[in-house]
């Protein structure tokens, strides 16, 4: 049976993180530069007081995907952009249409009976 090295196992973590966030920082930077403050989505504005609610967003959704000319990033607020991988993540499960594979709209109509006690 092996040992777990959890002191390399936290190096190579930490590093990996470090590499991710020095990625994500240059083409968030390029991206904030090319782009105006404006959520793509909901065309909510943005300020440097609250710059950091507004995310970029991959459209291919492949983070090494990062041209220079920023054709694969969109700026999304961060409420946008969770619905946005939301959205990938229903469609990877067949989810295509919300109403047929959620079970339809709601069959209950709790006023059905309202007129005839009004009536009474």
């Amino acid at each position: 049976m092996t040992t777990i090295n959890h002191a390399k196992l936290d190096q190579i973590t930490a590093a990996a993180r470090a590499a991710a966030d020095a990625r994500a920082q240059g083409y968030r930077e390029k991206a904030l530069k090319l782009y105006p403050w404006i959520c793509g989505r909901c065309a909510r504005e943005f300020t440097h007081a609250n710059l950091s609610q507004l995310t970029v967003h991959h459209r291919n959704h492949n983070h090494d995907h990062n041209p220079p000319d920023g054709s694969n990033w969109e700026l999304l607020c961060l409420y946008c952009h969770d619905n946005e991988h939301q959205k990938q993540i229903e469609a990877d499960r067949g989810y295509t249409d919300a109403r047929s594979n959620r079970g339809g709209g709601a069959t209950h109509n709790p006023f059905a009976a309202l007129q005839g006690l009004l009536k009474k």
